[in-house]
């Protein structure tokens, strides 16, 4: 009878929730904005250490915001991902760094011929320890780029999952004009870098 009690309750744990099987306690999360998210999920979700990225809205007025909200630039939210990642495999730093290269800084509400402030340049720490991580990385970074950097770095902010259709949009969609036109090149001069 005990038995089934442990059992019972392991099960009730695991249904909400309140288990965490190997690896996933020590999983962190990074949630960044640089432009169209489709651009800087593609960035990320192939590198090591990272076990998910999720596009979605942060940084803005209204609570569980649709795409064409977001798209009117009235609800103030940027277009983010929010990362899960392996601090074992990948660090926040790591994370973070490739940011500066992944997009352009320095261009306000601006990413190409994306418009708008949410294309706004933003990183939402987690914590305390990620903004002073982020503000290190800017400070680092500025010296890579001609103009100032404008990226917003902010903490607390509550993170919204975009709509399914936008998930994983760029493996979804290899042939997308938008995919083809400018999240392919991206991947290409990142890759270059190496």
């Amino acid at each position: 009878m005990r038995v089934l009690r442990v059992i019972a309750a392991i099960a009730l744990l695991a249904g909400a929730g309140g288990l965490c099987f190997a690896g996933e306690m020590n999983d962190e999360k990074a949630v960044i904005g640089g432009g169209c998210f489709w651009c800087v999920e593609a960035v990320y979700e192939n590198l090591p250490g990272v076990k998910s990225v999720v596009s979605g809205y942060a940084a803005g007025e209204s609570p569980n915001p649709t795409y064409e909200e977001v798209c009117s630039g009235r609800s103030g939210h940027a277009e983010v991902v929010e990362i899960t990642f392996d601090p074992s495999v990948v660090g926040y730093s790591d994370i973070i760094d490739l940011f500066w290269d992944a997009h352009d800084p320095t261009t306000l509400n601006r990413q190409g011929a994306d418009v708008g402030t949410q294309y706004r340049s933003i990183i939402i720490a987690q914590n305390a320890a990620q903004r002073a991580e982020a503000e290190k990385s800017k400070a680092a970074a500025a010296s890579k780029f001609k103009n100032p950097i404008v990226t917003e770095i902010v903490e607390g902010e509550t993170f919204y999952p975009a709509e399914n259709y936008h998930q994983d949009f760029a493996k979804a969609h290899p042939n997308h004009p938008y995919v083809r036109a400018v999240i392919a090149p991206k991947l290409q001069k990142l890759q270059e870098k190496k």
